[in-house]
């Protein structure tokens, strides 16, 4: 097997029972729509499909916030397929900079591998299967659809 099939095979048991919006299906076409946006880019493809196949491993808002999770079991399971620690360290760099972070985060690391997967994960955040996966979550987390006491937030971009 290859190292993007052990990839491929890790993630599909880590996220066997995940939330909908979170599940393989979601890492699929993230990790689809990055290969079509890199086929157009000179990039690292090796770093940007892992990258893609990782960057929700164990997504901080299924681990009471944790953002330490994700990387350290992704550095684990690369570790194990003995590459080199340049990609490893990428792969982490990427996975730890993807999130939207409610948009107050200060960004520390760009690359443009990280700018393909984070576009590709955006891709799935919009249109049908956006508005699919926001529900689905709120239903996960037993979130009202619409409630008129809830104020919204609005120091967020």
């Amino acid at each position: 097997m290859t190292l993007i099939d052990n990839t491929i095979l890790f993630v599909k048991q880590q996220l066997e029972n995940a939330e909908g919006g979170h599940d393989w299906f979601h890492i699929e076409r993230v990790y689809k729509n990055a290969l079509l946006i890199a086929k157009e880019e000179d990039c690292n493809l090796t770093v940007v499909k892992l990258a893609a196949l990782l960057h929700d491993i164990a997504d901080s808002k299924f681990y009471g916030g944790d953002e330490s999770i994700g990387p350290k079991i992704a550095r684990e399971f690369l570790e194990s397929q003995n590459i080199s620690e340049e990609i490893i360290d990428h792969v982490i760099a990427i996975i730890e900079n993807i999130s939207f972070k409610g948009g107050n985060f200060e960004k520390t690391f760009s690359s443009k591998e990280l700018a393909i997967v984070q576009d590709a994960d955006r891709l799935d955040a919009i249109g049908a299967i956006g508005i699919a996966r926001t529900f689905n979550y709120g239903g996960f987390k037993n979130r009202p659809i619409y409630n008129t006491n809830i104020q919204p937030k609005l120091n967020m971009s």
